[in-house]
């Protein structure tokens, strides 16, 4: 039986093969009271126009690599 690392290096080779990468992602503990405090405070500052917008943007650049538009979706 091979070891765990080497299986591990196994796994991220087929996994470059097929074009893939492993990403790790640290991030606040949202079960944390003073995270969510924090996000909290952040959310009570946003500025809704500015936020629509920034949102709009997020929403076409997530479909930039889609094969085609979604139903119902639209640029405003």
């Amino acid at each position: 039986m091979t070891s765990p690392v080497e299986r591990m290096r196994m796994m991220r080779e087929r996994r470059r093969k097929r074009g893939s990468r492993e990403l790790r992602l640290v991030v606040p503990d949202s079960r944390s009271r003073s995270v969510r405090r924090r996000v909290a405070d952040q959310v009570a500052r946003l500025v809704s126009g500015e936020e629509k917008d920034a949102s709009r943007w997020i929403e076409a650049a997530s479909e930039f690599d889609a094969p085609e538009p979604r139903a119902g979706d639209e640029m405003r």
